[in-house]
């Protein structure tokens, strides 16, 4: 026979000889959390596609915020360089910067690569709720990324102080120096490419 007794935020179990056992909440709920850590970090390192990462993207904020939506379609264009991506309100598009992408893609590992991919997928599914306010997003995607991933993760480093803080090669003025071999031109492009398979598990519910 085990008794079971909450007592001032600990847990007192007593088995059947009498010995008692007592451990405190909090700490239980911290190996939930670092469980929970565990499991968004390999996800996030194990991302294939962008739908892949919407999906992650999803389960996390539905996980954190109770937000869901259906029916987003992802556009890659060319973008000036203080512009990672953007969302239309009141549209179903997210638009990201494909110069910045092959930037991180060339010169980082998977890793950093998908981090960032899901931090700037997070922050424009938020802003599809219709969320206009940019502090208010940054706030939401950062306090989203430190709860799923720990404070410490390439993901929410980027959340708090802006992408540029883990890839400074992306630093919007040294890229303005157009004999940088950083440079990216800050315009945009009139080519664009609509992502197949996005948000391919609600696509049947799109008219």
């Amino acid at each position: 026979m085990v008794t079971i007794v909450f007592i001032c935020g600990y847990l007192s179990i007593v088995n059947c000889i009498g010995e008692r056992k007592i451990k405190r909440l909090d700490q239980t709920i911290s190996l939930t959390n670092d469980k929970q850590q565990r499991y968004y970090r390999k996800r996030i390192s194990h991302i294939k596609d962008f739908n892949d990462a919407f999906e992650l993207v999803k389960t996390a904020v539905n996980e954190k915020f109770k937000m869901h939506r259906a029916g987003l379609s992802l556009i890659l264009q060319g973008l000036p360089n203080n512009l990672g991506a953007y969302h239309i309100l009141g549209s179903n598009m997210i638009i990201l910067n494909r110069r910045i992408l092959d930037k991180i893609r060339q010169g980082k590992s998977t890793e950093g690569y998908n981090s960032y991919l899901f931090m700037v997928l997070a922050h424009e599914y938020i802003h599809s709720f219709g969320i206009v306010d940019e502090i208010e997003v940054r706030n939401m995607t950062y306090d989203l990324c430190k709860s799923l991933l720990g404070e410490d993760h390439i993901a929410s480093i980027m959340a708090r102080y802006q992408p540029w803080a883990v890839f400074p090669e992306l630093n919007i003025y040294e890229n303005n120096n157009t004999n940088s071999p950083n440079f990216i031109n800050n315009s945009f492009e009139k080519n664009f490419e609509i992502v197949k398979n996005f948000d391919k598990t609600t696509q049947s519910y799109i008219q």
